[in-house]
């Protein structure tokens, strides 16, 4: 037996035995009448965003190394099980339960989902069940932790990465969501923009990323020779279904089927458009062949950096955030490539840098409030709010790495990482069907088109 997972076992058994002792209530406070067609879009957005995490898992496991696909992959999708207990458990009323300060929500509130029913809630979710909003915010605490393993991909132990999954929910997600979206959270009265988590989920990710690879260090193959993706149609895959879910993410942010989520629709689909050529024109300027790798990680960037602002700016407003969020996000790319931080998959120059981007020029063209319409006040919160938020996802993940290791070695040996996180940690392997085509040989005006 392996005493390694007698604790997590014991927590899964503990949870499932508390689970005896809870009853089921049917209404939650509030009574405001539920709109069937709100509840219907809802149902679908959060469907929407539930696929994103496996699109995640196309995403990431498309640009490692065909011995880690499978360890990258999974790092994502477990997310879908481990965060969804948690979330029941306490993690919801975290987020969203009564507020101390501004700061935290008490873990009593929702705790093991109690009062989490199918009544509305005026605050929260005035014209759709609290119980919905809840599996909709979770599709969000979901995909947060899974964005992080991006950073560290290929060179961190399984186990190790679970614990820190969790205790990334509880200390950054769960505290950031409740600052920002929670009604008394103390960026919300700010009057901080976050309408579909540019701050809660991409920024915070995005430094939390940065603090693993930086704590992490880099793999052992880092730099040695041009790293090459497993499977460019994963990459492809990926985010197609990252972009498809996308409309749940931002649109689905409304809350209810009307003009508000038709905008934050248009903005979403404009904004990656914009991104997606920009990087690839921008590669092209730099002399650079336009590649399927770039047009995807652009068209994601260009999705992260619109989600603040998704409601707020106009569709024209959408395609100067995806242009300038991609070029600043291929330029990080492009210097972190010649710095010591090995960011396996790039989160902090895709997400942080994106998050970042999306968060401030949401604070410059807001309707009304924002800098181009003459206002400062919500663009200096933002500024803030920036400060706030980095510096506390960074140092508060850099600790919660520390923490994890004192329990279990947060990196594997190296030996593991030498033949593969596949074997090593799961006793897995992808078969891959070996490329037996024949090299084409070519001459004259033919190699020239061969070459592009």
């Amino acid at each position: 037996m392996n005493s390694r997972w007698i604790f997590p076992f014991a927590v899964l058994l503990g949870l499932a035995l508390w689970s005896l002792g809870t009853v089921e209530v049917p209404q939650a406070a509030g009574g405001a009448p539920i709109r069937a067609g709100d509840v219907a879009w809802l149902l679908t957005a959060t469907g929407l965003v539930l696929l994103m995490t496996p699109g995640l898992s196309f995403f990431y496991g498309g640009m490692v190394s065909t011995r880690n696909v499978i360890s990258t992959m999974l790092q994502s999708f477990v997310a879908l099980g481990v965060i969804s207990l948690l979330w029941v458990a306490f993690g919801f009323s975290l987020a969203f339960g009564h507020s101390f300060y501004g700061l935290i929500g008490s873990p009593f509130t929702y705790l093991m989902f109690r009062g989490v029913g199918v009544g509305t809630d005026a605050a929260l979710a005035p014209t759709i069940p609290l119980l919905l909003f809840a599996m909709f915010q979770l599709k969000f605490a979901v995909i947060t932790p899974a964005l992080v393993s991006g950073s560290f991909a290929e060179r961190v132990r399984f186990s190790a990465y679970l614990m820190f999954m969790c205790l990334f929910s509880i200390f950054v997600y769960a505290p950031l969501a409740h600052w920002t979206w929670h009604p008394d959270g103390f960026l919300r009265q700010w009057g901080v923009l976050d309408f579909a988590g540019g701050t809660v989920v991409h920024m915070s990710a995005g430094f939390a990323a940065l603090a693993g690879a930086i704590y992490l260090g880099p793999r052992l193959a880092h730099g040695r020779h041009a790293p090459t993706q497993a499977n460019t149609p994963y990459v492809i895959l990926g985010t197609g279904m990252l972009w498809f879910g996308w409309f749940g993410f931002n649109a689905g942010s409304a809350l209810a089927a009307d003009a508000v989520a038709a905008q934050a629709f248009a903005t979403t689909n404009t904004a990656s458009a914009s991104a997606m050529l920009a990087w690839m024109f921008f590669d092209g300027l730099r002399g650079r062949k336009p590649g399927a790798l770039g047009a995807c990680i652009g068209a994601v960037v260009g999705l992260v950096a619109i989600t603040p602002a998704a409601a707020y700016v106009s569709v024209p407003h959408s395609i100067l955030i995806g242009v300038v969020a991609s070029l600043l996000s291929n330029m990080a790319v492009h210097l972190k490539s010649r710095s010591a931080v090995d960011d396996t998959l790039d989160v902090f120059p895709c997400h942080g840098v994106g998050g970042i981007v999306g968060m401030l020029l949401t604070g410059v063209l807001a309707r009304d409030v924002g800098l181009l319409s003459g206002e400062t006040t919500i663009f200096l919160r933002h500024l803030m709010a920036l400060l706030i938020v980095s510096g506390y996802s960074f140092s508060m993940s850099l600790l919660l790495f520390k923490v994890t290791d004192l329990f279990v070695s947060v990196r594997v040996t190296p030996e593991d990482e030498a033949i593969g996180l596949d074997i090593s940690q799961h006793a897995e392997r992808l078969a891959l069907v070996p490329h037996s085509e024949p090299a084409i040989v070519t001459t004259g005006t033919d190699s020239l088109r061969a070459s592009g």
